[in-house]
């Protein structure tokens, strides 16, 4: 059985995580992709192909990506390199206090291009990235014409 997990599972958007791949057949040449949809609904994805290691695992963080989104190694490439469905479109968060970014990590055997609603990932996870931190304050400041924000930690 494959697994995917991204540790942990829960962090901040400026923080880095670890993904892993476990449970494939030795030199597995896989694909993995991670996805998300913004607060409009609009969807960002990116993915890369790799050939998993002796033990039938990867990790981007070791292993170079053999193509895709990026090519090389890049512990953060799937979340860094993550680009819109629709042209033009930018990645935004506006509620950054009230929800997280669910990036959703899929795993694909062989290289997979599309994004084919029949093709079934051997596995799957979902990471939460946070822009404020547990307890921070957000402050509204206008002053004149200067608008903005304060987090003050807790």
């Amino acid at each position: 059985m494959v697994e995917v997990t991204v540790t942990p599972q829960s962090s901040l958007a400026d923080r880095p995580v670890q993904i892993r791949v476990r449970g494939l057949s030795p030199s597995q040449l896989i694909t993995l992709r991670a996805w998300l949809k913004d607060e409009h609904g609009e969807r960002f994805q990116s993915c890369a192909f790799f050939r998993a290691d002796g033990a039938g695992e990867v990790d981007p963080g070791l292993h170079a990506a053999l193509g895709g989104s990026y090519s090389g190694v890049w512990p953060m490439g799937l979340f860094w390199f993550l680009q819109p469905d629709t042209l033009f479109r930018r990645l935004v968060k506006r509620d950054v206090a009230g929800s997280p970014f669910r990036v959703r990590v899929e795993v694909f055997d062989g290289l997979c291009l599309g994004t084919d609603p029949k093709e079934q990932p051997l596995g799957s996870c979902e990471a939460e990235r946070w822009y404020v931190g547990p307890g921070v304050q957000r402050v509204p400041v206008r002053e004149g014409r200067v608008r903005g924000a304060l987090f003050l930690p807790p």
